[in-house]
């Protein structure tokens, strides 16, 4: 039961960060939306802050299980085909896992204020998803998949346009089936120039 509690106090903090921000929720609301006392909460967190730590912790274990990392790669493709299905199921999952969406949505809000965060965002963004990608690529060439190229220019081309659109998706949510669309004809031609 305890950690049933646990669980609901994060994802309901989850909700609330990604609408109003950190500093835009307050215990008050947070318990009151779970019917539970300011005393409950803190049987479970000393405060706001070891909440959002909390937080960030199990997700970044939870994208790092999905997604993949540069610490956790997926396993490499063996084929072009694989590597679309893969790069799409890792999109669909970015872009229709509802907590993946507040974990965006609360980190492009607080990257701002929060040191963490910061790097978070830059990790998830950016640096993380290339970083993982040329990986991915570096395997790729070694099995004569994608032809040779620098597996990191390769990660920079890939990524930055794919990055750009799940951007999109978080600040219009209605345009995330174009964008999807779009995401799928890039990677086709990303295989149909890199592909060995």
């Amino acid at each position: 039961m305890a950690n049933d509690t646990r669980e609901r106090i994060l994802d309901a903090a989850l909700e609330m960060f990604s609408e109003k921000g950190f500093e835009g929720t307050n215990i008050r609301e947070l318990t009151a939306s779970l019917g539970l006392a300011k005393s409950s909460m803190y049987r479970h967190f000393k405060s706001k802050e070891e909440i959002l730590d909390s937080l960030l912790d199990e997700m970044i274990i939870y994208y790092d299980k999905n997604f993949g990392s540069p610490e956790n790669l997926p396993d490499i493709p063996s084929s072009t085909e694989e590597f679309f299905e893969m790069t799409m199921r890792m999109v669909n999952f970015t872009v229709h896992d509802e907590r993946i969406i507040m974990v965006r949505k609360l980190l492009t809000i607080e990257q701002f204020r929060n040191e963490r965060i910061r790097k978070l965002a830059t990790k998830h963004f950016l640096t993380g998803f290339e970083e993982m990608f040329t990986g991915i690529f570096r395997g790729m060439i070694d099995r004569g998949v994608f032809r040779k190229d620098d597996p990191g220019m390769l990660a920079f081309a890939f990524s930055s346009p794919i990055s750009v659109l799940i951007h999109l998706c978080n600040r219009e949510p209605e345009k995330t089936d174009a964008a999807v669309r779009k995401i799928e004809e890039f990677v086709r031609h990303f295989i149909r120039v890199y592909g060995g």
